[in-house]
């Protein structure tokens, strides 16, 4: 399947887009907009000091914006419903994370992008490790909050398959090709090592490099995977197969491009050796 290299894009304004909208760049815009952050931070450090407390199903809505200090209503400006409220974060990292995708240089590898994205993701909970520490133990004793963090991560992976998904031409699909399909499984791959490091993280009460985990399980991936997704490919004619075998007696060669993935090679030999 073809790599489809990005147009450059116009520049943007330097406006912030939040979870709540665009937030003027001027000093009232930026004052409104830590304003807005501290009221969800105590919303949310009320709700979590609340369902530790007395339970999640004793906790109110009403419970917690009395313990910040704030009126009902202000809580619904900024949360939907309280299972919500432990999670203030995940709408402002999403944009976040569409930046680091959108800002992409053409030349970089779209896996190598993707995984920058859900660095992103990683420094949202390393940020407060205490807090994220107390919230995963609240998560795994309470299932609408388990059923919650579930979905708010199923958000960057439908991003994540979408972005990866979009450096290939579909019209240009020939038997053979497993691009769309490495797509969508890196994608997966990539937001499951992330979760994978992060429990290990938490469980570990937030100790250690976890940055540095989260980069040798891209290792992991990327040697997975290899380069085969989202490479550019010579207009024209198709190019060779990615791997060419010859084999005498009980010895098989090999004969690969540089560019080919493990995946295809590795399907290639398979086949020889089963006489396909």
């Amino acid at each position: 399947m073809e790599y489809v290299p990005r147009m450059a894009q116009p520049l943007k304004s330097a406006t912030k887009t939040t979870a709540e909208g665009p937030a003027p760049a001027t000093a009232n815009g930026r004052r409104a907009a830590a304003q807005r952050h501290r009221v969800r931070q105590d919303l949310a450090a009320s709700a979590m000091h609340l369902f530790a407390s007395r339970g999640y199903e004793a906790t109110t809505v009403d419970d917690i914006a009395a313990a910040a200090g704030v009126a009902r209503r202000t809580f619904f400006r900024h949360f939907r419903s309280k299972e919500e409220a432990i999670f203030p974060d995940h709408d402002d990292t999403l944009v976040r994370v569409q930046a680091v995708l959108d800002s992409a240089e053409p030349h970089e590898h779209p896996l190598d992008t993707v995984c920058r994205g859900i660095t992103e993701v990683l420094r949202m909970y390393a940020e407060s490790p205490e807090v994220s520490v107390e919230r995963y133990r609240l998560t795994r004793e309470v299932p609408t909050l388990r059923e919650r963090e579930i979905a708010s991560v199923a958000r960057y992976e439908r991003l994540f398959t979408r972005y990866l998904l979009g450096h290939f031409d579909e019209s240009a699909h020939h038997d053979g090709d497993d691009d769309p399909l490495l797509a969508e499984v890196a994608a997966s791959a990539v937001v499951a090592a992330h979760n994978h490091v992060l429990r290990r993280w938490l469980r570990a009460g937030g100790k250690g490099d976890v940055e540095a985990q989260l980069d040798h399980a891209f290792d992991v991936i990327k040697a997975t995977f290899g380069t085969g997704i989202g490479v550019r490919r010579p207009a024209g004619p198709p190019s060779a197969p990615a791997a060419a075998v010859s084999q005498t007696g009980e010895v098989v060669v090999t004969v690969a491009r540089t560019d080919a993935s493990p995946a295809e090679v590795m399907r290639i030999i398979e086949r020889a050796l089963r006489g396909g």
